[in-house]
């Protein structure tokens, strides 16, 4: 519990991922790690005009503003990833065939992925967001390798096909960012700084 607004209420972190749940567990805060309701590829449609940050920013504050209905007066934690190549968007495969196919294009080559977190409390109507943006340069793969990959780390729901915090660190010659954590999937410094103006805070 942690005080906000002058009251005492619950975090949330809209996400049942397991590396976003062990990523907001290194603050020391005690949070509740839930789904969230809201339909992500059923609002992807009509986001497709937007810059590709403002998809993820946009997604962010859905998947917290859906729990909100349920938890007016908690602090409710969204996040959201999307990769960028060539000015399109680089999504989640959810098939092996996918994934080699975008991990072939990345390949040799630099992309950025942006990380969105909106932090939503609904008895005061206020949402506050950001992006990290960090710029991955791929290693030179070959189909062997890419395919070895993809059966041993099996990335079919992460944005861009690959884990870094797991096998899929050996794929990158080089990354350049503000935040480790965003590629993970969860930028914690941008969280520490949105919590912070809720008034619940992680230390003193």
């Amino acid at each position: 519990m942690s005080a906000v607004l002058g009251a005492t209420v619950a975090v949330i972190l809209g996400s049942e991922s397991r590396y976003r749940r062990e990523l907001i567990g290194r603050l020391g805060l005690t949070v509740t790690c839930m789904a969230s309701p809201f339909d992500e590829e059923g609002a992807k449609e009509g986001l497709s005009g937007l810059p590709i940050t403002e998809r993820a920013r946009a997604l962010a504050i859905g998947k917290a503003e859906a729990l909100g209905e349920a938890y007016p007066d908690a602090v409710i934690i969204g996040s959201d990833q999307m990769g960028e190549v060539d000015g399109e968007a680089l999504g989640k495969p959810h098939t092996a065939a996918r994934a080699r196919a975008q991990l072939r294009r990345l390949a040799g080559r630099e992309h950025r992925l942006h990380t969105a977190v909106a932090v939503h409390h609904r008895a005061s109507g206020r949402t506050e967001t950001a992006v990290d943006t960090t710029a991955l340069v791929m290693r030179a793969l070959t189909d062997e390798a890419i395919a070895d990959y993809v059966a041993r780390d099996a990335p079919l729901d992460c944005a861009g096909s690959y884990r870094v915090e797991s096998l899929g660190i050996a794929l990158f010659e080089r990354m350049r960012g503000d935040d480790f954590t965003a590629v993970i999937g969860l930028p914690l410094t941008r969280v520490v700084a949105l919590l912070e103006r809720f008034g619940v805070r992680v230390l003193g």
